[in-house]
C-alpha cells in the first residue's frame, strides 16, 4: 500500500494518525468474512428520518410531510 501526500505539509504526528486510521480500517475489512455486510450505521437507517408523529390532515399537509415541525 502506498500513501502519498498530494497537498499540504502534514507533521509526522498527523501522518501517523492518518496512517493508523487507514490501517485500522483495512484490518477491520480484512477480518470481516467475505460477502458479509458489516453493521449499518445509524445515520443511514431510513427509520431515523420518519417522525414520531404524522402531520395532521388538511389542505397544506403535503408541505409538512418531509420537514415535520
Amino acid at each position: 500500500m502506498t500513501i502519498k501526500v498530494v497537498r499540504g505539509n502534514p507533521t509526522p504526528e498527523e501522518l501517523a494518525a492518518a496512517l493508523a486510521v487507514v490501517r485500522a480500517r483495512a484490518a477491520a475489512a480484512a477480518a470481516q468474512p467475505s460477502g458479509a455486510q458489516g453493521p449499518r450505521d445509524s445515520w443511514s437507517d431510513p427509520s431515523r428520518i420518519a417522525s414520531a408523529h404524522l402531520p395532521k390532515p388538511g389542505p397544506a399537509s403535503w408541505t409538512r410531510t418531509y420537514w415535520p415541525s
